[in-house]
């Protein structure tokens, strides 16, 4: 019984990342905390992290991505006159 409940809550909170990734794919920088300005040496420089968008692609919108970029290229047609 204990299993089935962490199996529940697994899949609960895949499927809730899931959902934030679809509906916010962009978080808040992690370095930067969203300003876009870290403090170096005493001075403000643009983040090397966001370079200054203050925001970040989430790791599963990426993995998102990557998957589907994957798939098109795999299913492309073939075009007219292409040796194959």
């Amino acid at each position: 019984m204990f299993w089935l409940a962490i199996a529940l809550g697994l899949i609960g909170w895949a499927g809730g990342y899931t959902v934030l990734c679809w509906a916010r794919p962009f978080a808040p920088c992690r370095k930067c905390e969203g300003i876009g300005k870290v403090q170096r040496r005493g001075n403000l420089r643009m983040c090397p992290r966001c370079h200054d968008a203050k925001l970040r692609l989430r790791v599963g919108r990426r993995a998102h991505n990557a998957w589907r970029r994957t798939h098109q290229a795999g299913t492309r047609p073939t075009p007219k006159g292409a040796i194959r």
